[in-house]
């Protein structure tokens, strides 16, 4: 993928706008294949933000592959007004036009809006505010708040409404509406979202905003006046499909599916090891070693890959913690243990493993809870967001 800015105007414009170098609000407007409404919506909103948000902005057009002669044009504008850039990319998908746009944005909140401006400009005050002001770290316009005034066919708010509610049902979405095309996110926390979001195209928004709750990041909605585009070309089928492989990606790479891998390789590999010790140093003894190697990888595999704890940052005071969970485990597995000697001292080695491998699984649920509530979790949650973010591997540093 390459993607570079056009430079704006001459030099010396250039040079006269040095102040917006880094300006307060940079508004992302994907487009693929618009040279029917391009020139008119960025002149609408450039005079809108000229005259409405009294902060400094941009505009940037991410043109993602457009065959037309949308390039053309995103070239003209930048040559006429002030404080607008283009950014071409050779391959296709909005979200990744929003991804190659971000992440070279110095602008302390980055935004984007649809090419057609169905959502009333008037909202995107109320929109960033919020995130300059320091309250939230995501904004995202809602045609399903209370107060919102939509205009559209029967067949896309059916549509509409019946995503959002297998959002909440399925992956316990606490936003109302994933799909506008009307967000804003706060600089300092957009590089740790974007390095968790795997999706390229229309899926980008929804998964963008689970990530962002999943981190616990604070999302501000603003309900806003929406009027359907009738020249909308979005393949309403496709996209729904691949909305449904997105969020069942999303479901098996959840917190508790992850933290559940993690356990049942500790439970085989605590099997094994018992099978191995437990004829040479006895049943109590080799449950305690294999429960000792068994629970300090799986605080470490936990710590990094379910809760997204990396580097040394809190990590004592986190296998502390674990370690007491540790300890409940091998109280609810020795104590099982002793329960089978006293039902039957007899009992076999088979009946001992699988007994604890029994307490073993419903001591996971009671270290899941323990983990969660305590040992990794975040005390500083004003970015939402530890060493390592999301539960993502972080690149190591050099």
């Amino acid at each position: 993928m390459s993607a570079t800015f056009t430079p704006r105007l001459t030099e010396e414009r250039e040079l006269l706008c040095q102040p917006l170098s880094r300006p307060d609000i940079e508004i992302v407007v994907p487009v693929y294949n618009e040279e029917r409404v391009l020139a008119q919506s960025i002149h609408r909103l450039h005079r809108f933000l000229g005259r409405h948000l009294p902060f400094a902005w941009r505009i940037v057009i991410a043109d993602n592959a457009s065959s037309d002669l949308t390039p053309e044009i995103g070239q003209q504008l930048t040559d006429r007004l002030p404080d607008v850039a283009y950014l071409r990319l050779d391959q296709k998908g909005r979200g990744r036009a929003l991804r190659a746009a971000w992440s070279r944005s110095q602008a302390r909140v980055v935004a984007y809006m649809d090419v057609d401006l169905s959502t009333d400009l008037r909202a995107l005050l109320p929109l960033v505010a919020p995130l300059l002001s320091g309250h939230s770290q995501l904004a995202i316009g809602s045609r399903l708040s209370r107060g919102a005034r939509v205009t559209r066919g029967r067949k896309r708010e059916f549509i509409s409404r019946s995503y959002n509610r297998l959002l909440r049902l399925v992956l316990r979405a606490r936003f109302s509406d994933a799909q506008c095309g009307f967000k804003a996110v706060r600089r300092d926390v957009v590089a740790d979202l974007l390095l968790a979001i795997r999706d390229q195209a229309w899926f980008f928004d929804t998964e963008l905003l689970v990530n962002a709750q999943r981190a616990g990041l604070r999302i501000h909605e603003v309900p806003v006046d929406w009027i359907e585009d009738p020249d909308s070309r979005v393949d309403i089928v496709s996209t729904a499909l691949a909305d449904l492989r997105g969020m069942a990606r999303l479901v098996a790479a959840a917190r508790p599916a992850r933290f559940l891998a993690i356990g049942i390789l500790s439970t085989l590999a605590y099997a094994l090891l018992f099978a191995l010790l437990a004829g040479v140093v006895g049943a109590s003894a080799a449950n305690a070693l294999a429960l000792t190697v068994t629970a300090i990888a799986n605080t470490a595999a936990n710590r990094r890959f379910t809760f997204g704890l990396w580097g040394r940052r809190g990590a004592l005071r986190q296998f502390l913690a674990g370690g007491l969970v540790y300890v409940l485990t091998l109280g609810l597995t020795t104590g099982a243990l002793d329960l089978l000697h006293r039902i039957d001292p007899m009992a076999s080695r088979g009946w001992q493993l699988a007994v604890l491998i029994l307490s073993s699984l419903a001591a996971t649920v009671t270290r899941y809870f323990g983990y969660s509530a305590w040992a990794f979790r975040r005390r500083d949650n004003r970015s939402g967001f530890g060493a390592g973010g999301l539960g993502q591997p972080r690149p190591r540093r050099a």
